[in-house]
């Protein structure tokens, strides 16, 4: 049995939805009887888009009315006892990703956004309402809407080969709003839920593994693939004839309700305030949501979600959020300006010049994703042994925790070599430098470099400041030579900015995407200007923040003044984590290239030299700044001085990035602001519910100051 039809009154309560779903990709819902090992019957549902597996089944409205019309129909035959219970599951290895985004994106009011989270009730809420045991087979990957499928059911098993299981929203600039929110801590207990609605979304979207969602409590039972669905029928066999007692040692009792849970609400907020500050707006309705699911009954708390996701789908964050979310998902993936992936040359053995740390990080993610010979060379033995053990120890750390098997880290560990013999280097295809950033040291190591490598081989530079033009300058060949800038942790973040020269030939290039997608990062193309994306942004924010001080601004004014930026952490912390040198230096360069536009900083050459800026607790934390910088920078207070007001920094900062910005587009150092946004949210955290730095600037009419224009027509903003 197929599809079903619902009451004209259901279709007419959400006509203007339905409106918005012409080409929806509609996930059916089909029906067939599954007699029960003990007699009875089963009525098993399967969610199935028609298409396969590379484009996961979602759920829209139109989808949502046929499998509500399909469990009405259920439920009058289990009024009539011709079945005993339901089971839903999804198509091969798919339950369901959840809602269809493209036509929550397009919901043009707060109105419709309301009815789209009534829906999701109106639809799921019949799971469990049928009047028989409802069951979850969740066969597949299960995200969002596809969880809350499973949540919304009264028993559910689980597939051990599930590709992941998660709760997203609160990425996307939402909150599970079909029941998630209230069902799921009052499935597993308040901490547990945390983890999976706020803690693991905030974690770059992590996702859960089987293992662990059923360890969690989500599921009940857990198959292996090769008989998922006979043991799932099985099971629920037990249970609906009595045989099997399904326990839940995680459901929440009287004490959790009592004293755990505000408990672990009132601390998971303040987390949240002191990681990423209280402009995302969607962290704090999901705490909301979950702290009052401790005491409301579901109908009180399904109300409460369709208020937080009309509430949310319609501003501006959500918006700015799937603008980000398609960033990540669809362009990174086709990076703009790329060469074809047929002109890039086979990488099959790699040279690192350095062994400090940042080389040594190089070197261990090159192993571990190329699986190819990785060398690594420094100034003498000392040096080299010193990387040598920090990589091997780091595979051993990663053996250890499970990641690599026994075989595998032995085979990385033998892949690994030092020398202090660079001619040891001349099968290299590929080789980047990490050395000190100094002009003239780079520029002789690829001199010396050039003469021991083959024609063909790769020379790339991890620098964040210098012309990468500048130092292939000595070279025979400088279209060999390409930017290769990696973010710090390298392993962790998953930008890489890939500078192209005017000379890098289209072969140089494709090899250097090519490798940066084998090392799983995403990589931009920039031309080679200061700084070139994330740096030249972050030193027109560092710059205005260290000349305000200067100027007599008060240190707490100028972390105010930047506050509603979302960004994760203020301008003297991300200092402190840059490095104070690294930061002088990068002003320095970028008062050299533009100096009417960017200041450098005397006082902070002179606190990186005391090696002093926060005040910082016992664990390491900053407390605030510390006296002796507040004396250093008011040793270089000119006579002059006017210290800035919040509101008159803050729209010092707007404006002066928006300008930067069209600046960086009209010279061409990217295609396009959707590259400098991709650039911003992979390499320094531009939170996804601003769109990264672009839409934000447009909904604060910065562009408009700026230029008298904006980055994007329509701007990306809610409709609220």
């Amino acid at each position: 049995m197929a599809k079903s039809a619902v009451s004209q009154y259901t279709r007419e309560q959400f006509d203007s939805l339905l409106a918005l779903s012409d080409d929806e990709v509609v996930t059916h819902s089909y029906v067939r009887d599954v007699a029960l090992p003990s007699g009875g019957t089963l009525a098993l549902i399967t969610l199935d888009n028609g298409r396969d597996h590379t484009r996961p089944s979602t759920l829209g409205p139109q989808g949502l009315l046929e499998l509500a019309g399909v469990l009405d129909e259920l439920s009058q035959r289990a009024s009539a006892g011709e079945i005993q219970a339901v089971a839903i599951t999804g198509k091969p290895f798919i339950l369901a990703a959840g809602a269809d985004l493209s036509k929550v994106g397009d919901l043009p009011n707060r109105e419709a956004g309301l009815k789209m989270a009534q829906l999701g009730h109106y639809a799921l809420g019949k799971l469990g309402e049928l009047g028989v045991p409802s069951f979850c087979f969740i066969n597949g990957l299960a995200l969002g809407g596809g969880v809350e499928v499973a949540l919304n059911c009264d028993y559910r098993t689980l597939d051990s080969s599930a590709a992941a299981l998660a709760l997203p929203e609160v990425f996307l600039g939402i909150i599970p709003g079909w029941g998630g929110a209230w069902l799921l801590p009052n499935l597993i207990g308040i901490e547990n839920a945390l983890k999976v609605v706020v803690e693991n979304p905030l974690k770059n979207n992590r996702t859960l593994k089987p293992a662990q969602a059923l360890e969690l409590g989500i599921a009940d039972v857990m198959f292996s693939p090769a008989s998922f669905l006979e043991d799932s029928i099985r099971w629920a066999d037990g249970v609906v004839s009595g045989a099997i007692t399904v326990k839940r040692p995680n459901a929440p009792g009287k004490l959790e309700r009592a004293v755990k849970w505000d408990a672990a609400i009132g601390i998971a907020r303040k987390m949240l305030e002191k990681r990423i500050g209280t402009v995302a707006k969607s962290p704090y309705a999901a705490l909301d949501l979950l702290k009052a699911a401790k005491s409301s009954d579901k109908a009180t708390g399904f109300a409460a979600e369709d208020e937080a996701l009309a509430d949310l789908v319609s501003g501006d964050q959500f918006a700015a959020s799937i603008y980000a979310f398609n960033l990540v998902q669809k362009r990174a993936k086709k990076p703009a300006g790329a060469p074809d992936k047929e002109h890039a040359k086979p990488v099959t053995k790699v040279g690192v010049l350095g062994a400090g740390l940042m080389a040594s990080q190089f070197a261990l993610l090159f192993v571990r994703r190329l699986k190819v010979p990785v060398i690594i060379t420094d100034l003498d033995q000392a040096r080299v042994d010193k990387g040598l053990d920090y990589i091997r120890g780091e595979i051993t750390e990663l053996e250890q925790k499970g990641r690599l098997d026994a075989d595998e880290a032995n085979q990385l560990r033998a892949l690994v070599t030092g020398t202090v013999d660079k001619n040891d280097f001349a099968d290299c295809d590929w080789v980047i430098e990490a050395v000190f950033e100094e002009l003239t040291i780079k520029q002789n190591l690829f001199a010396e470099m050039e003469g021991i490598i083959s024609d063909e081989a790769i020379l790339a530079t991890n620098t964040s400041s210098l012309s990468v033009e500048q130092i292939g300058a000595k070279l025979s060949h400088p279209e060999r030579v390409v930017g290769f800038h990696f973010f710090n942790p390298v392993a962790v973040m998953p930008l890489i900015e890939v500078v192209k020269t005017p000379h890098t030939d289209e072969a140089t290039l494709a090899t250097a995407m090519a490798t940066a997608a084998k090392l799983r990062k995403n990589a931009v193309i920039t031309a080679d200007t200061p700084g070139f994306v994330v740096n030249r942004i972050l030193a027109k924010l560092l710059g205005e923040a260290m000349h305000a001080v200067e100027q007599g601004t008060p240190f707490e004014d100028v972390v105010a003044a930047q506050k509603h930026f979302g960004l994760p952490m203020d301008p003297f912390v991300l200092l402190d984590l840059v490095g104070l040198k690294v930061g002088a230096h990068v002003l320095d360069t970028h008062h050299g290239a533009f100096p009417d536009r960017f200041f450098e900083s005397k006082a902070l050459h002179e606190l990186a030299d005391a090696g002093v800026l926060l005040e910082k607790d016992s664990k390491g934390q900053a407390k605030g700044i510390d006296k002796k910088a507040i004396a250093i920078v008011e040793k270089h207070r000119p006579a002059d001085a006017r210290p800035y007001t919040v509101a008159e920094l803050t729209a010092r900062l707007e404006d002066g990035l928006a300008d930067e910005i069209h600046r960086m587009l009209e010279d061409g150092v990217v295609e396009a602001p959707e590259d400098i946004d991709l650039c911003m949210i992979l390499g320094a955290g531009w939170p996804f519910q601003m769109g990264g730095v672009t839409p934000f600037l447009d909904r604060v009419g910065a562009s408009e100051r700026a230029f008298g224009g904006t980055f994007h027509d329509p701007r990306i903003a809610g409709v609220a």
